[in-house]
């Protein structure tokens, strides 16, 4: 037992990388050992250290996500005192009655329940109930045809949209690209929705058909959006993962608290940077979690402390790093004044703290020096670094760009809205598994991004699709065409 705990002690500490330096010292010391042995016995070395570095590995020091937490447990809620419900305050959600309801049932009094009297009519009490009638509504127009003394006809025109013997409403439409894209329903269980709850069939070519018409809508929108990023002072960025088929592919994201632009590439760098529109003619603030192909773009940037401070967790508990924490109550400290500052400290404030971050790293050299350039084995290439050592190096490096939230009102302390607007992308990987073809990535990214712009402007995602399918713009289009920002 006692070995076991100290081998789990050692497997998470630095010492583990000093006790492979010790064993590989004394392989090397060993002249008798053949060159195959001495290669499979370097080879399990390396195996086990990079299997030891992956034990602890969870959400609060790397970018794992919360789910792929081992034994993960939900932590109680901290106790507040106060009473369960509605707070002071709060803006509750009760139904109010409303003064035209659809349908009005009378109840009359039974007169021989009564009791002997004369009675007038004293109005009545009113009691509403809030249903839903789910059922199928079918429109018929019936255009007019006129035939003239010499035979030729003359038919009424149609509304606009009408062009079919039969075909889906704007409803149908609405519903099945709101669970589609909204909800991230698969198309199998629309089909059993209309079928179920309507009475309708709705084949799974007619959803990605009006998944499709959505997109195609949706064009000149996108490229409004894209223009309105262009001009933003500050646009956060980020990519993940997707899978197309089974190929792997990236999805790129450019936002900020008003606008929503989704981009699906086969490459996760430049190229596809390049190609979605966007970053290389933006001037303003880019916020990201230091991917590098970033730094080509922008005049200026703002860095994830999100991210900085998982690395500084994992460098205190992988490496022992006492700096590392240090540094994580200094950057939550800072994060704090700025927020009661409203948003930004004033400029002595924000020397003292960058004067104490510089400080704190200078310190951290000692714990965390970096490596012996004496045991250079050739002239050229950087000596490798253990990755708290990049960690410092980095966080020094660029110390405007990790503070940058100290003095700029609009810079945030993280990235977690473009983390926010990718999030659904990796629901959707979660339900359907994949996407079967570009194309239904290219729609997704599309209509994604209208829904999570309009959201973002008040607008709700039901809203949207109807005015979409009306062949009408939100109303907060409208407004900013008639403002258009400064350049």
């Amino acid at each position: 037992m006692t070995n076991t705990g100290s081998h789990k002690k050692i497997l998470n500490t630095k010492n583990l990388n000093e006790l492979v330096i010790k064993i590989q010292k004394q392989i090397n010391q060993e002249k008798d050992l053949s060159p195959a042995l001495k290669a499979s016995l370097e080879l399990l070395i390396f195996v086990v250290a990079m299997m030891a570095e992956r034990l602890g590995i969870n959400s609060k020091n790397s970018s794992t996500p919360p789910s792929a937490d081992p034994n993960r447990e939900k932590k109680p809620r901290k106790q507040t005192g106060r009473k369960a419900g509605g707070q002071n305050g709060h803006t509750g959600k009760t139904l109010v009655q409303i003064e035209n309801p659809d349908v009005v049932e009378n109840i009359s009094l039974d007169h021989g329940s009564l009791p002997a009297g004369k009675y007038r009519d004293g109005g009545y009490v009113a009691r509403q109930i809030f249903d839903i009638d789910i059922r199928t509504v079918v429109t018929e127009y019936r255009a007019q045809v006129l035939i003239n003394e010499y035979g030729k006809r003359f038919v009424a025109p149609f509304p606009a949209g009408v062009s079919g013997p039969t075909q889906y409403g704007a409803g149908v439409k609405v519903n099945s690209v709101y669970m589609s894209i909204q909800q991230l329903i698969p198309y199998n269980r629309i089909e059993d929705h209309f079928l179920d709850q309507m009475n309708i069939s709705v084949s799974a070519g007619s959803i990605f058909n009006f998944n499709q018409d959505a997109y195609n809508r949706l064009e000149t929108f996108e490229e409004w959006v894209r223009n309105r990023l262009i001009r933003s002072s500050l646009i956060h960025a980020d990519e993940t993962g997707i899978n197309i088929g089974s190929k792997r592919l990236w999805l790129h994201s450019a936002s900020n608290l008003k606008y929503t632009l989704y981009y699906p590439h086969e490459k996760r760098g430049q190229i596809a940077m390049d190609e979605m529109g966007v970053l290389p003619a933006f001037q303003g603030i880019l916020c990201h979690d230091h991917w590098k192909p970033y730094f080509g773009y922008a005049s200026l940037h703002a860095l994830c402390n999100a991210h900085h401070l998982r690395e500084l967790e994992r460098a205190l508990e992988k490496d022992g790093q006492q700096w590392a924490k240090r540094m994580q109550d200094l950057l939550m400290e800072i994060n704090k004044a700025v927020d009661t500052a409203g948003g930004m400290l004033d400029p002595p404030d924000a020397k003292a703290f960058k004067d104490r971050y510089r400080t704190l790293l200078n310190d951290a050299d000692q714990e965390c020096p970096p490596p012996d350039e004496t045991k250079r084995k050739g002239k050229r290439g950087r000596i490798a670094r253990s990755k708290s050592r990049n960690l410092l190096e980095r966080l020094r490096d660029f110390e405007d760009d990790v503070l940058r939230f100290m003095t700029v009102k609009e810079v945030p302390f993280s990235n977690n809205l473009a983390e926010n607007d990718v999030r659904m992308t990796k629901v959707q990987q979660k339900i359907s598994g994949c996407f079967r073809s570009h194309a239904g990535a290219e729609i997704f990214c599309r209509v994604g991004g209208y829904l999570s712009t309009c959201r973002k402007h008040g607008v709700s995602a039901s809203e949207a699709l109807r005015l979409l399918f009306t062949y009408r713009l939100p109303g907060f289009v409208e407004i900013e065409q008639a403002n258009p920002p400064e350049c």
